[in-house]
């Protein structure tokens, strides 16, 4: 068993995940490094992990579809088999398919609910069952401040955040007594890949610090909820500048 705490990062080739990769590896924890089995995702995933090789951490590439519950559990085996742990888990994966409601499509509307809501449901199951039997745990799910208060053209990814951080409350609730905690973090406008696909000329103006976020801010979030936070539990920690107050 690896004497090192391990943080098992869904979505962690890239972006916001990757960012929280590097964070936990500085603070000395092992990083299982997951994304989608696909090309260039699966050599992004390595580089990634070699990177992180530098901070003196141990690493493991796992590629899995996070919407793939036999795969999952494949994956937590292979990560108990290695390092005999899992202590924190961040559900990052996300992916969108942005339309109004009345030009959404069904197959755009299950892929988002599937891979950023299901998806923590799927991975969150084996995992929690490692926790369990360790009675340690910090599972941080990356929801959004659209799942706190909506956003137009987005209903998909609204009701998918929204959910976890139901999800969040409940297995809060169910998994405290085994000293297991559950949080999410739900970032505002990040510089991201993903949200440089979005139109948002002057959004800066309606952010109260008068900028986007960087993947960074989310790390430390992240990092605070994962090592420091040991009193708190079911909790969503908005990260947005002060866009929502």
């Amino acid at each position: 068993m690896s004497e090192k705490k391990v943080a098992l990062i869904t979505g962690a080739a890239r972006g916001i995940g990757k960012a929280c990769a590097i964070e936990l590896a500085k603070n000395g924890y092992d990083i299982v490094v997951n994304d989608i089995a696909l090309g260039t995702n699966e050599e992004t995933a390595n580089e990634t992990a070699k990177e992180l090789r530098a901070f003196g951490v141990d690493t493991m590439v796992v590629m899995f579809d996070v919407t793939d519950k036999e795969a999952i559990e494949k994956g937590v085996e292979k990560i108990v088999e290695k390092f005999g742990r899992i202590d924190v888990l961040v559900n990052n994966a996300g992916i969108t398919r942005d339309n109004l409601l009345v030009r959404m499509t069904q197959e755009n509307w299950l892929a988002v609910i599937n891979t950023n809501l299901n998806s923590a449901f799927y991975v969150s199951t084996p995992v929690v069952k490692v926790m369990m039997k360790q009675r340690f745990g910090s599972i941080i799910n990356m929801a959004s401040i659209a799942g706190v208060y909506g956003n137009a053209g987005q209903p998909n990814y609204s009701a998918a955040k929204a959910g976890l951080i139901g999800l969040t409350r409940s297995m809060a609730k169910e998994l405290g007594s085994r000293n297991i905690r559950v949080n999410a973090v739900a970032p505002g406008f990040i510089n991201t890949a993903m949200t440089r696909e979005l139109k948002l000329d002057g959004i800066e103006e309606h952010i109260p610090l008068r900028r986007l976020g960087e993947v960074e801010d989310i790390a430390a979030a992240v990092k605070f909820l994962a090592m420091d936070a040991t009193y708190i539990t079911g909790q969503v920690l908005q990260v947005d500048g002060g866009l929502v107050i």
